[in-house]
């Protein structure tokens, strides 16, 4: 399959729009069983490209009952940067969980003094990311380079 960019997405205090909804949103240690919970019940390229299993921040979640529907969180980067990570469960998906979990995650990373960035490359993550005040400025190519044989 051929490479394809993530889009680079930034957002201030000044640009952000909150969430407004009516999801529960609780803070929890990034290792909490919640989050391992949600890593767990969805397929691995989803959570490869939400970064989520890397956050360094409190994870952000959303639950019923037993089950994890959403939870979000950032690394701290170099340059005061928060690198963002969302992710929802496959059945969860469009009811406005992601948005809420991220706003939490990107309140905190503003009340932090850092810089939110996002990198998506599905379209409903860059609809998440515009939805609460994050502008495209870049984007990402990440290639995997086969080893070579020697010589």
């Amino acid at each position: 399959m051929p490479a394809r960019p993530a889009s680079l997405a930034y957002c201030g205090r000044a640009g952000f729009h909150p969430a407004r909804s009516g999801a529960v949103v609780e803070p929890v240690r990034a290792d909490h069983p919640f989050v391992q919970d949600l890593l767990a019940r969805v397929p691995v390229e989803d959570v490869d490209e939400s970064g989520l299993a890397d956050i360094t921040s409190p994870a952000f979640v959303v639950r019923t009952g037993s089950a994890t529907l959403a939870a979000a969180g950032y690394r701290v980067w170099p340059a005061s940067t928060a690198h963002v990570g969302v992710l929802t469960a496959t059945a969860e998906r469009g009811r406005g969980l992601a948005r809420a979990v991220a706003s939490a995650a990107v309140a905190h990373s503003l009340d932090s003094g850092l810089m939110p960035q996002w990198r998506a490359r599905p379209e409903a993550s860059r609809r998440v990311a515009r939805a609460l005040g994050f502008l495209e400025l870049g984007s990402q190519l990440s290639l995997r380079l086969l080893p070579t044989a020697p010589r």
